[in-house]
Parts: C-alpha cells; sequence; structure tokens
C-alpha cells in the first residue's frame, strides 16, 4: 500500500530494536480476537510472492503495515477510536476523503491510497502513520503532542481499502519496520522477541469473523455490512441458513457447520475451501416444510479446522416463531 504523502520501499533488513526505540501500544480502541483481528501483516517477502512474520500467508505482496481489522461496517459505524501507538508529535494529517460504505466505491485522488490519516513523529527517526480513518474523525492537528493511546480518529473506509480497518505503518529513518519482527529474520513458525509491542498481540493464523441465522444464504454485501443475521425467523420462512464469515482461510480448511433444534440435529455439514481467501463466506441449511418446520430455538456451531486441528469456533441463536 502506498504511504500517505510518497511511496515508501520496504527495505530488505531494519535496524534491530535498541533500548531507545519506541514501545507500541494497540492503537485501536477493541479487544483483539473479539471485537477486531489483525487481517494482514507486513510483507517480510522481498520477492514477488508474500508471507508475514512467520512465513504464514496473513499478508499480501507489498504490503508495508498491519491491519487491524473490524467485523462489519455496522461495528465502524457505531464508533472504534484509533489510538495513538506512543507518544510523540503530530508530523501531518488528511481528511475529507470520502468513506466506502456498504456497496458503494469512493473515489480518492492518486497517491491517497492511505485515504483520512495522521502521522506522528517519535523522535530518533521512528514514526508511525494510521490509514483509512472515518472522514470528517481526525480529531489532532499538525504539531500536536500527543500521548500513547490518545485518540486520533475513528476507524473507517476512507482510501484503497476494502474493509473497515485500521492500517498502522512504521517506519525508521523513512524504512518500513514490521513491529511484530524489527530485525527481519524470521524462523519459520516461531514468533520471536524482536517486537516493538509493549504486549505483543497473539499471532493469529486465521479464524472466525462472525455467524449468523437466515432464510436464505444471504448475499456477501450483508454479512459484510453486519446486517445477515436474523436472531428471528418466522417458522413459515422458505428456509434456515447458517453461514460463517471467516479470515485467512487456506485451501484444505474445512468449516464444520451445525443446526441443533427442538428435534434434534437439523442440518450437519462439512465445507472444505478449495483455495487460499483473504476473506469469505460460507453457508448451509435446508428447506423448510411440513416435516420439519417446528417452532422453537435453533443454535448453530460453526467450527474452523485446519490441518485437523480446531482453529475456531463460534454459537450463535435464532427463533422460529410460530404463526400465530
Amino acid at each position: 500500500m502506498r504511504a500517505l504523502w510518497a511511496v515508501v520501499i520496504l527495505a530488505a533488513a531494519a535496524s534491530p530494536a535498541a533500548a531507545r526505540d519506541p514501545l507500541l501500544g494497540l492503537p485501536i480502541d477493541c479487544t483483539l480476537g473479539d471485537t477486531c483481528f489483525i487481517q494482514n501483516f507486513v510483507d517480510a517477502d522481498g520477492g514477488p510472492g508474500a508471507a508475514d512474520f512467520t512465513c504464514g500467508l496473513m499478508s499480501y505482496d507489498g504490503h508495508k503495515g498491519t491491519d487491524f481489522a473490524l467485523p462489519s461496517h455496522m461495528d465502524a459505524l457505531d464508533g472504534v477510536a484509533v489510538l495513538a501507538a506512543a507518544p510523540g508529535v503530530v508530523k501531518g494529517t488528511r481528511d475529507g476523503v470520502s468513506d466506502s460504505w456498504f456497496s458503494t466505491t469512493a473515489d480518492f485522488p492518486d497517491g491517497q491510497d492511505c485515504g483520512n490519516g495522521v502521522v506522528i513523529d517519535h523522535g530518533g527517526g521512528w514514526e508511525t502513520q494510521y490509514c483509512h480513518l472515518k472522514n470528517g474523525s481526525v480529531t489532532v492537528r499538525q504539531g500536536q503532542r500527543v500521548g500513547m493511546g490518545a485518540e486520533l480518529g475513528l476507524t473507517g473506509m476512507s482510501g484503497n481499502t476494502q474493509f473497515p480497518h485500521l492500517h498502522l505503518s512504521v517506519r525508521h529513518e523513512g524504512q518500513v519496520v514490521d513491529p511484530f519482527n524489527t530485525d527481519a529474520i524470521t524462523t519459520c513458525g516461531e514468533v520471536g522477541d524482536d517486537q516493538l509491542w509493549q504486549t505483543p498481540p497473539n499471532y493469529v493464523p486465521g479464524g472466525l469473523i462472525q455467524a449468523g441465522f437466515s432464510f436464505g444464504v444471504p448475499g456477501y454485501d450483508l454479512v459484510k455490512f453486519g446486517k445477515a443475521h436474523a436472531p428471528r425467523l418466522p417458522a413459515d420462512a422458505p428456509g434456515l441458513v447458517l453461514w460463517g464469515h471467516l479470515f485467512g482461510g487456506r485451501a484444505g480448511d474445512v468449516l464444520h457447520m451445525t443446526i441443533e433444534g427442538p428435534a434434534g440435529t437439523f442440518s450437519d455439514k462439512r465445507i472444505t475451501l478449495d483455495k487460499a481467501q483473504a476473506q469469505a463466506m460460507r453457508a448451509t441449511g435446508r428447506k423448510l416444510h411440513v416435516d420439519n418446520r417446528m417452532a422453537g430455538d435453533y443454535t448453530g456451531h460453526v467450527e474452523l479446522f485446519r490441518a485437523g486441528a480446531l482453529l475456531d469456533r463460534i454459537t450463535v441463536t435464532t427463533t422460529l416463531i410460530a404463526a400465530p
């Protein structure tokens, strides 16, 4: 992703963490693994491919930051604050770029892929950059001194983005630094201790974002908006469908989706992913008819397995309401 004002070329290696390097706090007001998740890390592959700092697939070619994603557009519209990861002085800001909420695609000028954003100078050649903030939400000004955790604005959908998230870039002397791996030396499958985080976030190689029920297979846009789940459905609905929204999917991953109702197991299906996908939605269920149309509570379990091991699980409920 291009920088806020200029493209910064990712160096093959960055300076190892030193005593005066900044310690970073979480740059977004959410709970990782609950109300937000990390969708992408810095691309550690210097070639045409992509790999995160563990040699995993949670990145894409040329990605120069860490993406802290929200489950849905509605979560972002509720207002999730972007926070200063470390104390410093605001070096520059941009506001006024439209958001691409829902199915709209907002235009942005060339060189403004970051959308609305803030850059903070932490001294010693270090700076952080915060991208895709909500239009009109930036609360700081150039030259202002901010502390760690100070609110900078709100998470949005401005600039070049496909989902609501905060893109955090860390740079030292103009070169991109991966806050999860400052020396660019990685042992695949391991997380080192050369990080900039005050409390290092857990590395999660994929998981479930949300799940829900609907009367048919929902449109993917509706799922991403956060409006697809129906906590109550009429018993004369045409069908009962359980859907699951996931991130970091890999070919061979298995979604085990079951629906339990008043009469026992209503549906039980395993779906195998045939390709890697940054985000995806899968659904299963049955048509409702006179023999299975039973009012009452239904529980859906969505489980994501990788190489036979359980990676994540979500449980959701709905109620079929009998006709008066």
